[in-house]
């Protein structure tokens, strides 16, 4: 039996050899190490060919993507930094042989052509790629604490110029084709069904090597292309880079030195430095963590969970007009691609849902991801109105009206009165339990929690919330809706706060402990986005609203217990009209897109503030409380593993990647000395910080929370 090879070679009647790329048994053509002794032997047939080939074409037989990347499960595998960068130097091997072949090489690009993918391309003369949407190019190893191991640094500054290389490489950004032609990164962008066709007459029409122009602007020719220029744009990078990163992400760091190094060493030096660096990067925890979050996300995705089968959906409809009403009929229409029926007690809320919904389509369209046409067949698919018309057609209503239990009810019973047996009813309530809220429905099997994030568009997160009546079909149709809207949905148990809100509401209070003892508000917003938080937690609370809070601290009190009480601060903000950014002022000011700390609020609240605590000190304070609540939902059954912990986190409020959630990063520190860092918050600052039974046990047993 012959072995199946990913790569195949054929030389047809004119001497254009064309190489297929084909992973067996894989969705998406990912490179493997293995690979490397299956392009030894291409090599060699094509040496053996002689000089009689015209020119190579480089082709995937998938039928949407070329390469999406390196296969991560190889990194996996590696013991050492020595072992990661052999790999890295495997690849630029390859590559440099496939860019040293006499004749004209094409790559023909049609779907993903990431990572790996396109550093392949990159070795290739030319590169001729589908208008497809599918078609996607980018190098994101960054985004898995990497860098492009296999030339990527140094081919791509020397083919497109240096400022908008450290853009895409440092970013990890991914290009449709025009943008990529733009920056001159492809040839050629045409329809797929001539794309070989055109790959064909790139070898007739360039007998020679190509000797790429750089497709670079005077600009760049200006500064990049000097040695002051250079170091320039180097040092305004590297500042940039870390007001972004806080220095939490040392692949940002590698990135740039080894693109310099490159630039000033020359290509081979540059390629050395590369492979280098790539493996020490593979064996950092922030890669690992960032990493794990990979592999999680691609396990997710066929989770459904539970056991049934979904049904499809095929048209929705959402109750309010509101911010996140607004935001759940977007991402159905611009990503499930369902007709959505938006329902409001005014016609303004409706209309207010539509010019929403138009004012994202027409950010897209001014950037070219959506022409006026789909734009205008977009928002064809949005209808409105004050009554239940349509609603018979309806699969699913999504409700997101005011966070009242009563009202809700009351939304459960109309529903059901007017919209299909089947219909399925998902609440988008925050803090309210999904038993309750089923509680007088005829058809209780129907109606599930379903929990956006603000804004809908943007948060990646939904949580998905079973009472002990939803049927399971009713689980997995959601989870699959839930996705199809481009979402990661992650199942809990109906409880209090289900899990992100729980966990958040015990870092919020501690943080208002730190702000009543009189630290800035600026320090303690700094203290967290230094360890690695997207915003810092008052800022967080003026985003959200200090009324949200103000409402769901007292459910999560009543139903969990004294540990959930803060200080006493929300009724003195509410007296004094401070809701958080939505009325102009809370612990900041806010005016256009300018805000800055009011000092005022010190006096409300009789503050006299004095910068005491270490940073390190206040956001240890802050996240030790969230840690102990992540455990106590684990052990409670609220998220079914630690892997929905950490993604939740991560994807709910930001927990910083690079630590890979909350059960990640608690066994990075260890159980054991996690539980003596708590004892001893407990002695200084009080109970609330004693460690839950679940650690103490796990740290006793010498456990951890993944194999």
């Amino acid at each position: 039996m012959t072995e199946q090879t990913a790569f195949k070679l054929s030389i047809d009647e004119q001497n254009i050899a064309w190489l297929s790329i084909d992973v067996v048994g894989e969705k998406m053509n990912t490179l493997q190490a293995a690979f490397a002794q299956e392009m030894e032997a291409i090599f060699a047939q094509l040496s053996e060919a002689g000089k009689g080939i015209k020119g190579l074409v480089i082709h995937s037989l998938k039928p949407d993507n070329f390469i999406a990347g390196a296969d991560v499960r190889m990194l996996e595998a590696c013991k050492s930094a020595e072992e990661a960068q052999a790999l890295a130097e495997k690849g630029q091997q390859m590559f440099q042989q496939l860019s040293d072949l006499p004749y004209p090489v094409v790559a023909a690009i049609h779907g993903p052509c990431l990572g790996g993918g396109l550093e392949l391309a990159l070795a290739c003369d030319y590169r001729i790629s589908t208008d497809s949407g599918k078609t996607k190019l980018g190098l994101p190893e960054v985004q898995l604490g990497l860098l492009p191991g296999s030339g990527g640094t140094q081919r791509l500054p020397r083919l497109i110029g240096l400022l908008p290389s450290l853009d895409l490489i440092l970013t990890g950004k991914q290009l449709r084709a025009k943008k990529a032609k733009k920056l001159g990164i492809v040839d050629a962008v045409v329809p797929e069904t001539i794309l070989l066709e055109v790959a064909k007459s790139f070898v007739e029409k360039n007998t020679g090597k190509n000797k790429a122009k750089q497709k670079v602007s005077t600009k760049e020719k200006l500064i990049a292309n000097t040695g002051l220029g250079r170091k320039v744009i180097f040092e305004q990078a590297t500042k940039k880079t870390h007001e972004k990163t806080r220095g939490n992400y040392p692949a940002a760091d590698a990135i740039l030195e080894v693109i310099r190094f490159g630039l000033e060493k020359g290509f081979e030096q540059g390629q050395k430095k590369e492979a280098q660096r790539f493996g020490e990067l593979v064996m950092t925890p922030e890669s690992k963590a960032l990493r794990s979050i990979f592999f999680a996300t691609t396990e997710m995705k066929k989770d459904l969970g539970s056991e049934a089968s979904p049904t499809k959906i095929e048209r929705a409809a959402v109750l309010g007009g509101g911010l996140m009403g607004a935001g759940i009929s977007h991402v159905s229409v611009a990503k499930a691609k369902v007709p959505v029926r938006i329902k409001d007690v005014s016609n303004d809320g409706v209309l207010n849902a539509m010019q929403y919904n138009y004012k994202l389509f027409e950010k897209q369209k001014k950037r070219r991801i959506i022409s006026k046409a789909q734009l205008q067949s977009q928002m064809l698919q949005l209808s409105g109105g004050v009554d239940f018309t349509r609603f018979k057609h309806t699969d699913i209503v999504i409700e997101a009206v005011f966070e009242d239990l009563e009202l809700k009810q009351t939304m459960v019973s109309d529903v059901e009165q007017n919209a299909k047996p089947t219909a399925i009813f998902a609440t988008n309530t925050s803090s309210l339990p999904i038993k309750q809220i089923a509680e007088k429905a005829a058809r209780p099997e129907n109606v599930v929690g379903l929990h956006y994030f603000s804004p809908v568009e943007k948060m990646p997160l939904v949580e998905v919330i079973p009472h002990e009546g939803t049927s399971a079909e009713t689980v997995a149709t959601v989870v699959e809706f839930a996705r199809k809207q481009g979402k990661t949905p992650i199942v809990v148990k109906d409880c209090a706060g289900f899990y992100v809100n729980r966990i958040l509401a015990p870092y919020m209070n501690e943080a208002a402990q730190v702000l009543m003892a009189n630290e800035p508000i600026e320090s303690l917003d700094k203290a967290l986005l230094n360890f690695g938080f997207p915003v810092g937690p008052i800022t967080l609370l003026d985003e959200v609203g200090v009324d949200i809070g103000a409402k769901i601290i007292p459910i999560l009190v009543n139903e969990l217990g004294e540990r959930f009480k803060g200080p006493d601060v929300f009724d003195k903000l509410l007296n004094d009209n401070r809701k958080g950014r939505k009325s102009g002022k809370g612990f900041y000011t806010y005016k256009g897109k300018k805000k800055e700390v009011d000092k005022s609020v010190y006096k409300l609240l009789g503050l006299n503030p004095e910068a005491k605590q270490s940073e390190k000190d206040m956001a240890l304070r802050c996240v030790l409380p969230m840690l102990n609540e992540a455990v106590r939902c684990l052990d409670e059954g609220i998220i079914r593993s630690p892997r929905d912990g950490d993604i939740g986190a991560i994807f709910g409020i930001g927990f910083p990647p690079f630590l890979g959630g909350p059960f990640r990063y608690m066994d990075q520190i260890g159980l054991a000395k996690l539980v003596e860092i708590m004892n001893d918050h407990a002695t200084q600052y009080g109970d609330r910080f004693a460690p839950c039974d679940g650690l103490l046990t796990r740290a006793g047993l010498e456990q951890s929370f993944y194999p």
